[in-house]
């Protein structure tokens, strides 16, 4: 479908008006301050010493005379030749006050005596016309900041979306990767702006907008720009706080303005980032306050389905919040198809992997593969994430190419955090952490159904003094009672591992965040998942919706004390049953544990091969080359902490049905630096 020609903007013949008005202003100004300057020039007049004007005076030269402050000024009677040149005026500098003496002279000569206020200066004339200067910039800029119409002045009411040129470099579908479905919803509504007529024709109508829905870091903005690269239509985009100023009513007008600019270049697609900025659920919040944003939203409602079509004027937006829409945003007519876009499987990380691989030299070793299979849970940006670090790893060792080390480095790196080997560490720190971790390590091979241990280490990493790592062979969407239950049984292993070494009542605060991921997973068992049968299948859980919302201030408590007091129960008896099962396997296979802890205490860091070499039996071979960071300087020697730390468990924190980690990622437990 060819393109339609872009009209003209009527700013722009405003701006020309505005600035012949302004060159006519300055070219008259430049007139006045020529004329004044021409006027104070004139006939230069003789300067002259006080005493040769009273001896002109005593000749009967002078005709007229006019005293100024300090100065005298006058005419001689005919032109006087003075050093060889005739003039017809002459001014003199006198010494102070000249008395009534000299007045009494002038009168008997015959002389016109007058006196004038001493004249403006240029000092004095720019100061004078410098309001006037001001007021007359102030108009110009007025004129030139108007928009169309006079209607609004000055440009805060003006949308400040931009326009994606045809020279812009295009991102296509070809470097979005991941995102399938949600690439053949948005080709769909490429194909209805190149081609209507191949839908209409059966009845279909253009869809009015489209959103995208899901976590941070998925590819939504990323879709946005590629659906610009492959339309060929003009596409604007914008940011939903753009709306919002310090001036009320600029969102309605700056959302009026947005429209009318799509209307003008129809069809065409308007992209808005991050509307939840602007689409908040009305008449809801605390804090009171002016109703600026829900002005914005209505005219936003209005402009998007209202009493005016705006046939071929397609809205696509972004969020990670589609929970505090307004539910009249979201309804047909208005946002016609909702595409979700959730974090990759495993061959949509390798596909990612494989666009952000292009631009990096890499080493025939290198498998894409293994690294998305390792990598679960992780979103595009992540995996961007890790590509670049690999990178950096690889220029920091003065590599030429990026190899599948520095890939595995940079995972680590990534999902782990950045190791700190010179974090000050003494040795019964050291000793008490590797038995922390070879607790979680035994309790994770031998409890059936938990995801494999990925990696133990008892090197410093980001926050934590130890992690233990778990992958899951496959990607997880959801959860069995036997996984939780393994699962708390994990997380109490580090603390019964430090009660069954050191004693019972020599304990640590190692264990403090495993405790509370322990307790959130079990009374979610017990409230929201139905797990327990005495609670049964009830929902008693606490009311989670934002403060911001206001919606929990309106609603009853549904939950009677002596419910509550049954969920505690529960939940108590929960806990205390893994505590107990993590104390019944870690004495099964103490020797395991013991054989873990040394190996921590020899090499710091174990991976899975190493892991299953010791849950065997076999003895470990010597290291290729000593333990060394491959992120920083080399290892500080280690001494004793000025201040001790607290060990406590570290979590990744994410999104999906349990708290703790992100998915495919168990940490057990991390020794936090600051309790």
């Amino acid at each position: 479908m060819p393109q339609d020609p872009i009209r003209p903007d009527p700013d722009q013949k405003l701006g020309r008006i505005s600035k012949n008005a302004a060159f006519f202003m300055l070219l008259a100004l430049v007139g006045m301050l020529a004329v004044q300057s021409f006027r104070a020039q004139g006939e230069a007049p003789a300067r002259i010493t006080y005493s040769q004007f009273m001896e002109y005076l005593d000749q009967g030269a002078v005709h007229k005379v006019i005293f100024r402050e300090r100065a005298v000024e006058g005419e001689f009677r005919a032109p006087t030749s003075i050093e060889g040149q005739q003039f017809n005026s002459f001014e003199s500098r006198t010494p102070g006050d000249v008395g009534e003496g000299l007045l009494e002279r002038l009168e008997a000569e015959g002389v016109v005596v007058d006196a004038e206020a001493p004249e403006a200066g240029w000092g004095t004339f720019l100061l004078t016309a410098l309001p006037w200067l001001l007021f007359i910039a102030f108009w110009i800029w007025i004129f030139r900041t108007m928009q169309g119409g006079g209607n609004r002045a000055f440009q805060f009411g003006r949308s400040k979306a931009k326009m994606i040129s045809p020279d812009t470099p295009k991102v296509t579908f070809a470097d979005v990767a991941g995102a399938d479905e949600a690439k053949d919803e948005l080709q769909e509504i490429i194909e209805f702006l190149k081609d209507p007529g191949k839908f209409s024709r059966l009845g279909g109508r253009l869809p009015k907008g489209v959103l995208l829905v899901g976590p941070p870091g998925t590819g939504k903005t990323l879709l946005a720009r590629a659906v610009a690269g492959e339309a060929g239509r003009p596409f604007f985009q914008m940011s939903g706080s753009d709306f919002v100023e310090m001036f009320v009513g600029v969102g309605a007008s700056r959302v009026r303005d947005l429209f009318e600019q799509g209307k003008a270049h129809a069809p065409c697609i308007i992209f808005v980032d991050e509307i939840d900025a602007v689409g908040r659920h009305r008449g809801a919040g605390l804090g009171g306050g002016h109703d600026e944003r829900e002005q914005t939203l209505n005219a936003l409602l209005v402009e998007m389905d209202g009493f005016e079509s705006n046939e071929g004027v397609i809205l696509l937006a972004a969020t990670n919040r589609p929970d505090v829409l307004d539910p009249a945003l979201l309804r047909p007519g208005r946002f016609d198809r909702q595409v979700v876009v959730d974090a990759p499987d495993v061959k949509g990380r390798e596909g990612i992997l494989q666009v952000h691989a292009k631009k990096l030299p890499l080493t025939d070793n290198v498998d894409l593969s293994l690294i998305a299979r390792g990598t679960p849970g992780m979103s595009g940006a992540d995996l961007a994430n890790i590509c670049n670090e690999a990178a950096l790893l690889a220029a920091r060792r003065d590599g030429n190419r990026v190899s599948m080390d520095d890939f595995e480095r940079a995972k680590d790196k990534v999902m782990l955090g950045t190791e700190r080997r010179s974090l000050v560490l003494n040795e019964r720190e050291r000793k008490l952490t590797a038995y922390h971790e070879a607790g979680h390590a035994v309790l994770g091979l031998k409890i059936p159904g938990l995801d494999p241990v990925h990696k133990v280490t008892i090197v410093p990493r980001g926050r934590a003094l130890g992690i233990t790592a778990s992958l899951p062979e496959e990607d997880r969407h959801s959860y069995t009672k036997e996984w939780m239950e393994g699962q708390l049984a994990m997380l109490f292993g580090g603390r019964v591992a430090e009660e069954m070494t050191f004693g019972a009542n020599f304990v640590t605060t190692g264990a403090g965040n495993d405790i509370e991921r322990a307790t959130s997973m079990a009374r979610r068992m017990v409230t929201a998942f139905g797990m327990s049968d005495v609670i049964g299948l009830v929902a008693v859980a606490d009311n989670e919706q934002e403060v911001f919302l206001g919606r929990e201030i309106s609603q009853r408590r549904t939950v009677s004390e002596h419910t509550q007091r049954i969920v505690d129960q529960e939940v108590k008896r929960i806990l205390d049953e893994a505590h107990e099962r993590a104390h019944v396997v870690l004495a099964e296979h103490q020797d395991l544990l013991e054989s873990i802890a040394q190996a921590l205490l020899e090499r710091e860091t174990l991976d899975r091969d190493e892991i299953k070499a010791l849950e065997r039996g076999d003895a470990l071979p010597p290291p290729a080359r000593p333990a060394e960071s491959s992120e920083s300087a080399p290892q500080l020697p280690r001494v004793a902490p000025a201040q001790e730390t607290s060990p406590r468990a570290f979590g990744l924190g994410g999104e999906g049905p349990l708290p703790g980690p992100a998915p495919g990622v168990t940490e057990a437990p991390d020794d936090e630096l600051f309790p």
